[in-house]
């Protein structure tokens, strides 16, 4: 008899739960009004927890901001940053002078290393419309053999992302964006050069997946050494090998079993995470991950004393002029002009 090949089912909170190694997965989805003067919510902020605003009202939150929804300037060690923004745009800016706007389908990869700050704020662009802004913000282990790289960041621009697309025999149509990885031939772009993810070996893989209504996918195999995890966080009528899924549910399943997604009268949207695990020690304490407890500790220290760098912009929450396009100025000065 043929066994199941989900191992897990549970429903999605808020982060989602990861596998080693990856460690923390949030996914944003804001319908965020129409923009004011300075990039914020045209709309009134009364009955928020300005700063720690992560309720849903009025189907958006502003997370840390104040004027701006987002994340201000705060530090991270010892992991990386994998940001996929589906909908709307990010303003980058860091501790080493670097910064940046994307969105749209674009991807930021940021290795923290041995320390940086950044900030991550949601420019409301639009001010005579809404604007809708969906993310995924994954953190991927680093090894204790980099923990302590150099920080930078490097942009997966859209149009560089390799998007794997199947037709079957009656005409419904699966779309798969690689993040990372390889499929069916396709190359992801590489990410950075201390990741995790740079050797093969390691066999991660970052997928976005569509499955429309009435279509049917199977995943590749890869090793059983591997873990995988699939959130499907938009749709109904999701089947696993023939078993429901529900909406807003993830699935941990072997990654050498063969797993097919099939969806019902609906689109079905899932994010696949995949990777070899480091198994090493893991002590995270807010923004840093290492693999002692001395080590956070030391974390803390280096912190207060050396602030990461320091923070070299006016702003706790930049943001880049509303006509400012999408941009990655790097802390070398080079830049690059979408």
């Amino acid at each position: 008899m043929e066994s199941k090949p989900a191992i897990k089912i549970r429903p999605l909170g808020f982060p989602w739960e990861t596998l080693d190694p990856f460690i923390f997965c949030a996914y944003h989805n804001d319908k965020f009004p129409k923009g004011n003067a300075v990039l914020g919510p045209d709309a009134s902020l009364a009955g928020r927890n300005i700063g720690q605003d992560f309720r849903i009202k009025d189907g958006w939150r502003m997370y840390h901001g104040e004027k701006v929804p987002g994340f201000p300037n705060h530090p991270h060690r010892g992991f990386e940053t994998i940001t996929v923004v589906e909908q709307g745009f990010v303003d980058h800016f860091d501790s080493l002078g670097a910064s940046g706007r994307y969105g749209k389908g674009d991807v930021q990869w940021m290795t923290a290393g041995k320390g940086v700050q950044h900030a991550e704020m949601f420019p409301l662009i639009n001010q005579d419309s809404e604007n809708t802004t969906e993310l995924f913000q994954i953190w991927l282990n680093l090894p204790k053999a980099k923990k302590m790289a150099d920080p930078h960041y490097k942009m997966l621009w859209n149009e560089t992302i390799p998007v794997v697309k199947q037709t079957g025999d009656n005409g419904k149509t699966v779309e798969v964006r690689l993040v990372a990885g390889t499929l069916d031939g396709a190359q992801a772009p590489d990410p950075t050069p201390e990741s995790w993810a740079a050797n093969p070996e390691n066999e991660v893989l970052i997928l976005t997946i569509k499955v429309e209504a009435g279509a049917n996918y199977t995943l590749p195999l890869t090793s059983q050494d591997a873990s995988r995890m699939l959130y499907f966080y938009r749709g109904t009528g999701l089947k696993i090998n023939q078993e429901i899924i529900p909406e807003n549910h993830s699935i941990q399943v072997e990654a050498n079993a063969v797993i097919n997604l099939q969806a019902g009268a609906e689109d079905c949207f899932l994010l696949l995470l995949q990777g070899k695990p480091l198994h090493e020690p893991v002590v995270q304490y807010g923004p840093f991950v290492m693999n002692t407890e001395a080590e956070i500790r030391q974390a803390f220290q280096d912190y207060q004393r050396t602030q990461f760098g320091g923070w070299p912009w006016s702003e706790r929450e930049p943001v880049n002029g509303r006509e400012i396009g999408r941009f990655a100025l790097y802390a070398d000065g080079s830049k690059e002009i979408r």
